[in-house]
């Protein structure tokens, strides 16, 4: 059997709680009232509505601080005003308050089941959402789980028995017998970055990074990033043009993560890179923002690929062709900026290079841009 949805009635005029209720009558609904907005206050808890209908003007505390209120005790009640003063910045007041919708008075019985129906609605789809992300919360453990010691903890047993074997064999394996060693090793080897690859992409944890947010520098950043890709850029013979603004004001983050977000989208423009090119690197503020643009003048990406860069895994056919690699770079990456309150797009165009734009928060006045203070 299908459970009610509960409905709690808050206004002080009896004939509008009476009216509601005998509209709602013979539905599947709990219903319950209150005279003012204390009393409907302490029903919350107990009651745990899914709707509430809330009266602006009571004795007593009024509408809004009810709304306010009941937001913090359960955002995810749908609450709809009902009132006889209603005017377009009351609307506006209770909506930034917390309100889903707004009901003036007088309405017809139609028009009350039709906003009952459409709230209602409305809290269904948000336990969903909820549902839906306790799920994939649950799903993204379960899985990091399973890959790190069902996959890897075994997997990692045995490179360490090959290693040992190998050894004990030195001097009774002939050159077949070794290179078929050499081959499986590098093929452990490669299973061992596939599954780090895996755990990196599901344990990038947004919280847990940004417990070790403080002031810092994004040049310092910036300059491990360039130091951590030399010998890829030596090694293409690629050249790292960087040009910064001066002076720069800090930002709230972490150094070492911002760093590996540098290093996968600077790593990415080398590789796709010609040999011999130039990869330009532009730091400056712009309105309260610290703007970082990458741009290479490689391969570039085809429109149809563009919006699925930043998707975990995701290599498209001219990344396979152009360069090696597990596709999470980019991923992570985002990961990293969106922690940090940032954002990461990229402009390209097949055969003209890629420009990837960077934009980061500066800390102003004291306040965490970071965690959104």
């Amino acid at each position: 059997m299908e459970a009610k949805s509960k409905i709690l009635l808050i206004d002080d005029e009896e004939v509008v709680r009476d009216s509601c209720t005998q509209i709602l009558a013979g539905g599947p609904f709990e219903i319950a009232t209150a005279s003012d907005g204390t009393t409907g206050l302490s029903l919350v808890a107990g009651f745990q509505p899914d709707l509430v209908f809330v009266d602006l003007k009571m004795p007593g505390i009024s509408g809004f601080e009810v709304l306010e209120k009941m937001q913090e005790m359960d955002p995810t009640i749908v609450m709809v005003v009902i009132t006889g003063f209603a005017t377009i910045s009351s609307a506006v007041e209770a909506m930034k308050r917390g309100a889903y919708d707004f009901l003036p008075k007088p309405f017809t019985p139609e028009e009350f089941r039709l906003i009952t129906r459409r709230s209602l609605e409305k809290r269904k789809l948000t336990l969903e959402t909820i549902s839906l992300r306790r799920e994939k919360e649950l799903l993204r453990e379960q899985f990091a789980h399973i890959v790190s010691h069902e996959l890897k903890a075994p997997l990692s047993a045995v490179q360490q028995n090959l290693f040992a074997l190998e050894f004990e064999l030195t001097n009774a394996l002939n050159e077949s017998q070794k290179e078929k060693f050499e081959r499986i090793k590098a093929r452990i080897e490669d299973l061992l970055k596939l599954i780090n690859s895996w755990l990196k992409v599901i344990s990038t944890d947004i919280s847990t990074l940004k417990q070790s947010f403080k002031e810092i520098a994004v040049t310092s950043a910036i300059n491990k990033a360039m130091e951590s890709v030399e010998t890829l850029a030596a090694r293409k013979n690629v050249e790292i043009v960087k040009s910064l603004g001066e002076p720069l004001p800090p930002i709230i983050g972490d150094a070492l993560s911002l760093s590996e977000a540098f290093v996968n989208i600077l790593g990415n423009a080398i590789k796709y890179s010609q040999d011999g090119s130039k990869v330009y690197m532009n730091v400056e503020e712009k309105s309260g923002k610290i703007e970082i643009s990458i741009k290479d003048s490689g391969v570039g990406i085809p429109p149809e690929e563009l919006p699925h860069i930043f998707e975990g895994f995701y290599r498209g056919a001219t990344g396979q062709a152009a360069a090696t690699g597990q596709g999470i770079g980019l991923a992570v990456s985002k990961h990293i900026i969106d922690a940090h309150n940032g954002t990461i797009t990229a402009q390209s165009e097949p055969g003209a290079g890629t420009t990837f734009l960077i934009s980061l928060p500066v800390q102003k006045n004291g306040t965490n841009p970071a965690k959104g203070q």
